[in-house]
């Protein structure tokens, strides 16, 4: 099925979107990598605050490449999600809604999802330039120190994806390779 979604995203949406489903996103995201990742759970592990407000909220595994002149981002693939798997439930768990990524996804990280409500998003990788074009406004919101893995506030209008494991652990990935 194809459906439009605005963020945040919410769990009676989220309950719609199956696994298969061609989305496209419009509004708010967030990027964040590895280290971003890794900064924000150890900010955590120290009683600190995300720099921002994670619940219903949807991250892209992103580390885009610097603008050209003109536009808003360089290119912006989704980058392999289970670089960030140790750190995702913890996230989950304070109430983000959805990831953004490519490849397949930890069991830790399904459990997660289900126990959560939230769905995990593929963007196609290799097609980053295409999908910067979606991206009509690039801030960075923290970590600039990271360079291209700083966190960024992004406002989209209809980056493509495709629900890949929905909020009830059905795994797009796992009934390709049964079929």
């Amino acid at each position: 099925m194809e459906r439009k979604l605005s963020t945040p995203l919410n769990k009676n949406i989220i309950k719609e979107i199956k696994a298969g489903d061609v989305c496209y996103i419009t509004g708010v995201i967030y990027s964040a990598r590895d280290a971003a990742h890794k900064r924000m759970t150890e900010t955590l592990e120290k009683g600190g605050e995300l720099p921002f407000d994670i619940r219903d909220q949807v991250v892209y595994y992103l580390g885009p490449t610097p603008a050209r002149e003109g536009q808003v981002i360089g290119s912006a693939g989704p980058t392999t999600s289970t670089r960030m798997d140790k750190y995702t439930p913890v996230l989950l768990d304070l109430g983000m809604a959805g990831m953004i990524g490519k490849g397949r996804r930890g069991a830790a990280v399904v459990d997660a999802m289900k126990r959560n409500t939230a769905v995990y998003f593929a963007a196609v990788g290799g097609a980053g330039a295409l999908l910067s074009k979606c991206i009509k406004k690039s801030e960075v919101i923290a970590y600039e120190d990271l360079g291209t893995e700083a966190i960024r506030r992004l406002e989209v209008e209809e980056l493509p994806v495709i629900a890949v494991i929905d909020c009830e652990g059905t795994d797009q990935y796992e009934k390709v390779l049964q079929e």
